[in-house]
């Protein structure tokens, strides 16, 4: 959609609807023509902490549109490499999942249905959220992708037991995605501290075959050894909680933690994943504008390592053809 002009539209941040990074509005999900979709899930019914991410979806937008891609891709000094092809790879926003307030349920289901939508289609979902509970759904959308393993960044593990009988709330994504026929391991990167589930959650993890890896790991071993000793499929879902980033680069979410990783370290982390196995989908959830600051550095930061994914992964592509 362009701006009206009397010459060609620049169609710069400030003007437009903000899109993901300005690219093609998609009003009918059943309709798409991309090859990847942006899709939000705003909703936060299901956090223990403080609340404010069911805006993610849209401060995530507002901050992505600092950027967006064009004819001949953008090019990267550090790499030399130009990323994002607009006449090779076409992005679409379709907009957010219908967020039904006080039902966990219907909402859940809202965001499994559209997943499933994209994923029968073979379009590479981005999901927006939300609080982490919204990624179980969307793991639930994505069977017709076939099987795959998860790589999970996230200060926490996120496979608690039931808390007061209910299973689905933003603590357990993991533990229940794990059940599901077609996934398989999980690779957890970046758990740290107190409060990341308890012995037996780890137990659980480990004997379903999981990878755990503390940033303090991550950053001994290498990214590079861990997926080498992982062995992902040769497909791979990506998970991230905004609080894998250390707090004072990431303060706009419901548990700010220190001792995460600087944005350079998953940069390289999410091009070593993209030359191992083919990525499939995103989910980024826990960005909480209403806490951010008034450049909003947690929003940009979320946009930038979403787009950062993208690049990476589509170059892989490229580079096999």
């Amino acid at each position: 959609m362009n701006n009206f002009s009397l010459s060609k539209p620049l169609n710069m941040a400030p003007t437009g609807i903000a899109t993901f990074a300005k690219t093609q509005m998609c009003q009918d999900i059943r309709n798409i023509d991309a090859d990847i979709a942006i899709l939000g899930a705003p909703s936060d019914l299901a956090i223990q902490g403080r609340t404010g991410c069911r805006l993610g979806p849209r401060g995530i937008r507002i901050a992505s549109t600092r950027f967006s891609y064009k004819p001949g891709g953008t090019y990267d000094s550090e790499r030399g490499k130009f990323y994002m092809d607009s006449d090779r790879w076409t992005v679409a926003d379709c907009g957010d999942v219908d967020y039904v307030p006080g039902d966990w349920v219907q909402t859940s289901d809202n965001i499994e249905a559209a997943v499933r939508i994209l994923a029968e289609k073979g379009v590479m979902p981005v999901v927006l959220g939300g609080d982490c509970a919204i990624g179980y759904p969307v793991i639930k959308g994505m069977e017709a992708a076939g099987s795959f393993d998860i790589i999970h960044f996230d200060a926490h593990l996120d496979w608690t037991k039931p808390v007061g009988g209910q299973k689905y709330f933003n603590g357990a994504p993991m533990r229940n995605a794990a059940g599901l026929r077609y996934v398989g391991r999980i690779l957890h990167l970046g758990v740290r501290g107190a409060g990341s589930s308890g012995p037996d959650d780890f137990a659980d993890a480990k004997a379903h075959g999981d990878m755990i890896y503390s940033v303090k790991q991550t950053r001994a071993a290498g990214i590079q050894a861990i997926l080498n000793e992982f062995k992902p499929d040769k497909k791979v879902f990506i998970a991230i909680d905004i609080d894998v980033m250390d707090a004072s680069c990431a303060r706009a979410t419901a548990s700010p933690m220190f001792g995460g990783f600087w944005y350079e370290e998953m940069a390289d982390m999410f091009e070593a994943i993209a030359g191992s196995a083919e990525i499939i989908g995103i989910t980024l959830t826990e960005v909480a504008p209403p806490y951010d600051d008034g450049v909003d550095t947690t929003a940009y930061l979320a946009a930038r390592m979403i787009s950062d994914i993208l690049n990476f992964a589509t170059k892989a592509k490229e580079e096999k053809e």
